[in-house]
């Protein structure tokens, strides 16, 4: 069931008429998509909040315009970091009988087997794109990391097939591996690796090259 957010048509896009807006408690947003003109909108701060804790990232919510419902999703939003609020908002106005494509973060579940015996976990990837109807859309993809063991990792690829809607991500991208402490130490420190070992090789032999070039002129 679709999470309910009040809203209220707006005129003025002026700087100081999104100022007054916001002084007041306000979030300025614009919903637009299926069966809807681009529509500029204003919503309360504390009622969005409260709003997407219960829906999630990718959450439909029933937006309620002033007496009129839409399903949309939160597609985008300007955040304030030094005061650490919400400055605007955009929402795509969703059919929900028709797919469509979203970014959801990746959680790592379980412990691996590597880690335990000393390995250090390391996660590339904390996004993947998925194509799926609006309210089959995960709040996140969950990755089973405990069968890895030093050496091993997870690439999208592996996932794919696990689950009920589809990833667009390419498969060969890294979600997960995991690294023996000596490799991880020679990351952290910038000492020559191993062969095998994972990438940043690469820059630190671009670094020495530049010194050494250097050197001869």
């Amino acid at each position: 069931m679709a999470v309910q957010l009040k809203a209220s048509g707006r005129t003025g896009d002026k700087r100081s008429d999104l100022t007054k807006l916001r002084h007041q408690g306000s979030i300025p947003a614009v919903v637009y998509g299926y069966k809807v003109d681009n529509t500029p909108i204003s919503i309360d701060s504390i009622a969005f909040i409260k709003t997407m804790r219960e829906a999630g990232r990718n959450g439909i919510i029933s937006l309620d315009i002033d007496g009129k419902k839409q399903n949309v999703v939160l597609s985008d939003y300007q955040q304030d970091h030094i005061k650490d609020a919400v400055i605007h908002a955009d929402f795509l106005a969703v059919n929900m009988s028709t797919e469509m494509d979203a970014d959801v973060r990746v959680e790592l579940v379980g412990e691996s087997a590597g880690v335990k015996d000393g390995g250090v976990l390391q996660q590339p990837l904390h996004d993947v794109s998925v194509t799926a109807k609006p309210s089959d859309i995960p709040d996140s993809v969950q990755v089973d990391i405990s069968e890895l063991q030093v050496g091993d990792s997870i690439t999208v690829g592996d996932i794919k097939g696990s689950y009920s809607f589809t990833i667009n991500t390419d498969d060969d991208m890294t979600i997960a591996s995991v690294l023996a402490p000596r490799q991880e130490e020679e990351i952290s420190s910038g000492e020559e690796q191993e062969p095998g070992t994972p990438d940043n090789e690469e820059g630190r032999e671009t670094e020495a090259s530049s010194e050494s070039e250097s050197k001869e002129e």
